[in-house]
């Protein structure tokens, strides 16, 4: 019977109940834990906010700093054998061709927030891409990190990259990497 009175006894502090002591003193256990969840803490809110009777409130451990990962505009680039037929189908879907080159074998679409490209023969597999320094409209941000910071992040997080940014560059760079599951990633900074 203890460890069950003990069991209640955390539960009720948890919960925030006033009548925690009670229960080490009652015989009836139950009713006494039914009567303070009913009830709840002599407070005008369900739980409390802040520490309760037998309970001092901790300090929130120091928060690490996280990385800035922001990596700007996010589009869907899809390996297509013809990339006239895949046009024509993901218009039928409401994209529209905003920017590329039908010449040069791709092309990118969009359907109002959603970007995807369309690239013959350039990929083996479809890539998820991300592009810092630009918006989802492809202009550029007046703030950004930089694609080299970027690397230099997920480096130091030991995540493994396919190819790497020339870190002695300014502007315009590229790197790559594949998720667990093969899926290949690329950042790519235009600006």
């Amino acid at each position: 019977m203890t460890d069950r009175k003990l069991t209640r006894r955390r539960a009720m502090q948890i919960a925030g109940a006033v009548t925690v002591p009670a229960l080490m003193l009652g015989s009836d256990v139950n009713s006494m834990a039914h009567a303070s969840i009913v009830e709840g803490p002599k407070s005008t809110t369900p739980f409390p906010i802040g520490p309760t009777n037998n309970q001092e409130q901790q300090p929130d451990p120091p928060k690490k700093k996280e990385p800035n990962m922001n990596l700007g505009a996010f589009s869907v680039s899809l390996t297509v054998k013809d990339l006239e037929a895949s046009k024509k189908f993901y218009e039928k879907l409401g994209f529209k061709a905003f920017a590329g080159n039908a010449a040069q074998n791709w092309l990118i679409l969009r359907n109002g927030e959603h970007v995807i490209g369309l690239f013959q023969g350039m990929f083996e597999k479809n890539v998820l891409t991300f592009n810092p320094g630009w918006d989802q409209n492809a202009k550029k941000l007046d703030s950004f990190v930089d694609i080299r910071e970027l690397q230099r992040q997920l480096k130091s997080q030991g995540v493994k990259l396919t190819t790497e940014a020339d870190e002695n560059t300014k502007g315009a760079a590229s790197f790559t990497l594949e998720d667990p599951d093969g899926n290949q990633i690329l950042i790519d900074q235009h600006v």
